[in-house]
């Protein structure tokens, strides 16, 4: 191969790669964050405070891979979809940029990855990953046989808190499905304020979602789901004995969730999109809640 043939063979790799790093939205992190903070609840409870380096590791470096891994079985999915909506419109699979082979290919490669991570942990957590895996796989096609779609999305998103508590407790306690509950709550709750965004779009395709499914009533399901979600995450806190920190930040989360419902007041798309954006500071707000509540009870 001649410098100009290697050359030009190096730019088409560069240029794949960062087709391959649109796909999995590395570019919009929003959804790690979103992952990653319901694991971070997990761990910082079952370890009854700071846990254990390499542990902490494989999560959250699982926690970008399978977010990663996801996004691109998700745009698999939806190959023929969203190119009729406006939002997605121009992701790379819609525009051909990426072909539906490169994205499962992408797919694999990621969760194996994952895998291997999870295969320095014990073997019950080992056991818990392939559900892991089902859920990110099976959610994108949800949406068109139900119109909570969100709930499947909660449940993949919120497997890493009972995977949490195998890897460092062997068991699963009923603290963990709590906070599962809760997790899975938490992405009714948000994922319903970014099908807002796409309601008309995801009507006019046939799509289905939680905001089609709750209509005119959106704002209130919501409302309610949030009151759920922070019972709930009260709740944990009783059941693992945490204090006046952790509860502080609960009422912060409850200020936080009014502020979304006033952004969402108007229905308005871009308002909609920053709500759902605004989350990782709600699950960023319980983890620094906790992180505190379990070093000052240490201290």
């Amino acid at each position: 191969m001649n410098p100009v043939q290697q050359t030009s063979t190096a730019k088409d790799w560069q240029t794949r790669l960062g087709n391959y790093w649109l796909l999995v939205r590395a570019d919009r992190p929003i959804g790690i964050y979103l992952l990653l903070w319901p694991a971070l609840w997990a761990l910082w409870v079952a370890a009854e405070g700071i846990p254990p380096w390499w542990t902490l590791v494989v999560f959250v470096l699982g926690t970008a891979l399978m977010r990663s891994a996801g996004c691109a079985i998700n745009d698999y999915a939806d190959r023929d979809l969203d190119g009729h909506v406006a939002r997605t419109a121009q992701r790379p699979l819609a525009t051909g940029l990426v072909s539906p082979r490169e994205a499962v290919a992408v797919f694999l490669v990621l969760s194996l990855l994952a895998f291997g991570l999870v295969l320095t942990l014990n073997a019950r957590t080992i056991a818990y990953s392939f559900v892991a895996v089902a859920l990110a796989a099976s959610y994108p096609f949800m949406k068109r046989y139900t119109h909570m779609p969100q709930l499947v999305l909660g449940m993949a998103f919120g497997w890493a808190v009972p995977m949490a508590f195998t890897a460092l407790q062997n068991q699963t306690p009923p603290v963990a499905w709590v906070l599962f509950a809760a997790t899975v709550v938490w992405a009714l709750i948000y994922d319903t304020m970014y099908a807002m965004v796409d309601r008309e779009d995801d009507l006019k395709v046939g799509i289905k979602s939680t905001a089609i499914l709750f209509g005119r009533f959106d704002r209130l399901a919501i409302g309610l789901l949030q009151l759920l979600m922070l019972a709930l995450l009260w709740q944990v806190g009783e059941m693992a004995g945490r204090g006046v920190t952790y509860q502080a930040a609960l009422v912060g989360g409850a200020g936080l969730f009014g502020y979304h419902q006033w952004l969402i007041r108007g229905r308005d798309t871009g308002a909609c999109f920053r709500a759902f954006l605004h989350n990782h500071y709600f699950g960023m707000l319980v983890f620094f809640g906790l992180f505190a509540d379990y070093l000052l009870a240490q201290g």
